[in-house]
């Protein structure tokens, strides 16, 4: 296994990761911001009212997302077995 091929592997390895965990980060972010927002207008300012809307959008979009990012993770696996193939002799 060459150099390159261990940087295209890596790579892959953190576009994936980024790819499957991006739906759950981008729902906690925007309902974090949306909670905020409703926070400082309301001036209600307790930590414990954004963590139970967070986990619930958080659950929300796995639930959504699940199929999808099953799919991209076991593509990635299948790649990374036919990889192994080609490699051993």
């Amino acid at each position: 296994m060459d150099e390159m091929t261990v940087v295209t592997l890596g790579r892959e390895t953190l576009r994936v990761a980024l790819l499957v965990g991006a739906p759950i980060l981008l729902a906690g972010a925007v309902i974090g911001l949306l909670v905020s927002v409703v926070q400082v207008a309301t001036s209600i300012q307790d930590v414990t009212v954004t963590f139970i809307p967070k986990i619930l959008a958080c659950g929300l979009a796995l639930l959504v997302a699940l199929p999808w990012m099953l799919r991209q993770l076991v593509a990635y696996t299948r790649q990374i077995f036919q990889l192994i193939q080609q490699i051993t002799p």
